[in-house]
């Protein structure tokens, strides 16, 4: 099942993309009205601005349920924790301390004398 909305989510998310290429904007149509351009198009001088914005938002829409799907697959997962609290602790190994206390041995030579008590 996931497969299929993974499928899903790739064919809908380049299908906005060229979907969005394909539209032209809304100032293109000011050059064709004083001679500039040509009105005509692959769906007539108005059909294309209908059709390619209603498929633009099935698309879109077929988007943004394939990206909840996803979430929701995510968070389903057996191994995969929902929050930072659910998360195993982690275990730190610790450095061995000696049971007797090392005393540092009184200096010697020369410096000894200078040493106050």
């Amino acid at each position: 099942m996931e497969s299929f909305v993974w499928m899903a989510h790739i064919i809908a998310s380049l299908a906005v993309v060229g979907l969005v290429l394909l539209q032209h904007g809304k100032g293109a149509d000011m050059g064709a009205a004083f001679g500039s351009g040509s009105s005509g198009s692959l769906f007539g001088a108005s059909g294309s601005a209908n059709f390619l914005s209603r498929a633009t938002a099935v698309a879109v829409t077929v988007f943004f349920l394939t990206s909840m799907g996803l979430t929701y697959f995510s968070f389903t997962k057996q191994n995969a924790p929902l929050a930072v609290k659910e998360q195993k602790p982690v275990q730190v190994q610790l450095p061995i301390i000696p049971e007797k206390p090392v005393v540092p041995a009184a200096p010697t030579g020369s410096k000894a004398k200078d040493i106050p008590n």
